[in-house]
């Protein structure tokens, strides 16, 4: 199977051509030229078009950005051998720019035109990865949290999601509570909103609190789906599950943010539990317990999913919700892992699906990434190597200069 992402023969046959005869571009029809430079990977592009001013302008039309953008998708990665970096790449493996990332913060598993990158010691930037201007936000909390125990030595998480009607984008921060002891104790949430990313640090910009939760969330499970960020349940309740403490919380539950309206949604049961103890599942407790870190939240193009990966039977299921108020959901797809699937893992860290239907896969102790084809049964490995982190970028690199690409 071919490396995605790559760009056939013709067209480069066809671009030598074009680039030889620049100065009669003005004879080139348009839609052909919007046809052969539609084939190039942005790197490449943003090359070729110093060459012909036309090119230039075609090259900037929204319209053609964004069926460039469908057409040669870009992530974004932090590589293990390279955290002072966050590195747009394509699906081949190849990078295509380096941004600064001089703290080495871990990349936040977003799907949007912006990055956001932190750290579990309360620190967080938003990144332009087309300017590479960095918004630096404040470490300060919210008035009301000033003398909370949890900012002592604070261990934080973050989620990034963009607000679709004002076209603001928003943080939500996670403080932990110290060890915990006991179900009583708190996370802290906040909220700061922000315009976009710029050099400078937030300035008058300030964190807001927001009402805790009744349950504890794993706030490194977070996803921004649309403007919803969901988590799964925390660890701990596995514990008391363990401890055989009879409680309502079963490890499929799923606890919902509303970003836009800054106030915590119903908790939401995943399907695990229903078709549990059916012919799919062994019918034990102690595997239904087992559950709990075999199951990864993912953003399948706009809609929730759950992702269940069976390493026993080498299968991974994906569950997609369909109605939040009903808890309705389907199981849309059932991946037979390959060989080539590496064998120590027991879940994914992250998964999303390309406009095309191919589904980007990537395992947290190898930290190798996969790409799917639903059509065709198969994957292809991108690349060698190890990704600590991985996104997908939704904007646009067709306005960057020559040097700044790699």
């Amino acid at each position: 199977m071919a490396s995605p992402g790559t760009s056939s023969p013709p067209a480069t046959r066809s671009t030598r051509r074009l680039a030889a005869g620049a100065s009669n571009a003005g004879v080139v029809p348009a839609d052909v030229l919007f046809d052969v430079l539609l084939r190039l990977p942005a790197k490449e592009l943003c090359r070729l078009r110093a060459v012909c001013r036309a090119w230039r302008s075609l090259t900037v039309d929204p319209l053609f950005a964004s069926a460039h953008a469908a057409r040669h998708p870009l992530l974004l990665a932090n590589f293990r051998d390279d955290r002072m970096h966050i590195c747009v790449v394509d699906l081949s493996g190849n990078v295509v720019k380096r941004i600064p990332n001089a703290d080495g913060h871990r990349l936040l598993c977003t799907r949007l035109d912006l990055a956001c990158a932190a750290s579990v010691g309360n620190s967080c930037h938003v990144i332009d990865p087309a300017t590479g201007d960095v918004h630096v936000l404040p470490e300060i909390p919210a008035p009301e949290h000033l003398n909370r125990e949890n900012l002592r030595e604070p261990y934080t998480s973050f989620a990034f999601g963009r607000i679709a009607t004002t076209g603001e984008y928003k943080v939500l921060r996670i403080f932990e509570p110290p060890p915990i002891t006991g179900i009583n104790e708190q996370q802290l949430f906040e909220v700061l909103t922000i315009q976009g990313a710029s050099s400078s640090s937030s300035g008058r910009a300030q964190w807001r609190a927001r009402q805790n939760h009744d349950r504890l969330v794993e706030a490194s499970s977070a996803i921004v789906v649309g403007e919803v960020v969901y988590f799964k349940v925390h660890r701990f309740y596995d514990d008391l599950i363990l401890c055989g403490i009879n409680i309502s919380i079963k490890p499929d539950n799923i606890i919902s943010f509303d970003l836009e309206r800054e106030e915590w949604k119903g908790v939401l049961r995943g399907p695990i539990a229903d078709i549990f103890q059916t012919d799919e599942y062994d019918d034990h407790l102690e595997d239904y317990r087992f559950l709990w870190p075999e199951l990864t939240l993912a953003d399948l193009k706009g809609s929730l999913s759950l992702v269940h990966y069976r390493k026993s039977r080498r299968i991974m299921d994906l569950w997609v919700l369909k109605d939040f108020d009903t808890g309705l959901w389907v199981k849309e797809y059932v991946i037979q892992i390959e060989l080539n699937f590496p064998t120590t893992e027991w879940r994914v860290r992250s998964l999303f699906m390309l406009e095309d239907g191919r589904i980007v896969i990537h395992f947290p102790k190898t930290g190798l990434l996969f790409i799917y084809d639903l059509r065709t049964n198969t994957s292809v490995q991108m690349g060698r190597r190890h990704l600590e982190a991985v996104a997908v970028y939704t904007g646009n690199l067709l306005s960057l200069q020559v040097g700044d690409m790699v």
